[in-house]
C-alpha cells in the first residue's frame, strides 16, 4: 500500500511541476513584452510580473520538481527491478531532460530577474513547448511500455512539433493583423 501513496504523490508533485514549467515561459514572454513597454507601463509591469515569476519559481516550481524526485526515487528503493525494464531507462533519459529544461529555464529566470533580456517572446513562447514534448514522451512511454510503441509516440511527438509551429504562424499572423489580441 505504501507503493501506491508514494506513486500518488509522486504523481501530484509531477502535475504540480509541469504546471509551473507550463507558466513561468509565459510570465516570461510578458516580462519581455513590459520590459520594451514606454514608462511608466514598463516599471509597473515588469516589478508585478518579477514578483508573479519568483512566487511560482520558487513556491511551486522548485518544490514540485525536488519533491517529484524525491518520490520517484522512493518508488526505486520499494521496487528496484523498475530500474531495469527498458521503457524505465528510457523514461529516465527524458527525466534528465526534463532537469535540463528546467535549469536552462532557471537560467533565464535569473536573467530576467536582472532586467537582462536576451531573448525574444517569440523565442519563449516557443521555449515554452519543450516541457510539452517532454511530458508527452514521458506518459506514451509510462502507459505503453513498449518499444514498437514508444516509436509511434515519438512520431506523434514530431507530428506534435509540426502542429504546434503551424499553430505558432497562425497566431503571429493573427496578431500582426490584431496587435490587441
Amino acid at each position: 500500500m505504501t507503493y501506491f501513496y508514494l506513486k500518488a504523490f509522486h504523481l501530484i508533485f509531477v502535475i504540480t511541476w509541469f504546471a509551473g514549467l507550463f507558466y513561468i515561459p509565459r510570465l516570461f514572454v510578458y516580462q519581455i513584452e513590459a520590459f520594451h513597454k514606454p514608462s511608466p507601463d514598463k516599471e509597473i509591469l515588469g516589478k508585478q510580473l518579477k514578483l508573479m515569476a519568483k512566487r511560482l519559481w520558487f513556491i511551486i516550481t522548485w518544490p514540485s520538481a525536488i519533491l517529484a524526485l524525491i518520490f520517484g526515487l522512493s518508488l526505486f528503493y520499494i521496487n528496484p527491478t523498475l530500474f531495469y525494464m527498458p521503457w524505465m531507462q528510457v523514461k529516465l533519459g527524458f527525466i534528465i531532460l526534463l532537469f535540463i529544461y528546467h535549469l536552462k529555464t532557471h537560467h533565464y529566470y535569473k536573467q530576467l530577474q536582472n532586467d537582462v533580456v536576451k531573448k525574444t517572446s517569440s523565442f519563449m513562447r516557443i521555449w515554452n513547448e519543450g516541457a510539452t514534448f517532454i511530458l508527452f514522451a514521458v506518459i506514451f512511454l509510462v502507459i505503453l511500455k513498449s518499444a514498437i510503441n514508444w516509436i509511434w509516440g515519438v512520431i506523434g511527438i514530431f507530428v506534435l512539433g509540426i502542429l504546434i509551429m503551424l499553430g505558432f504562424k497562425l497566431y503571429k499572423n493573427f496578431r500582426d493583423k490584431n496587435p490587441d489580441a
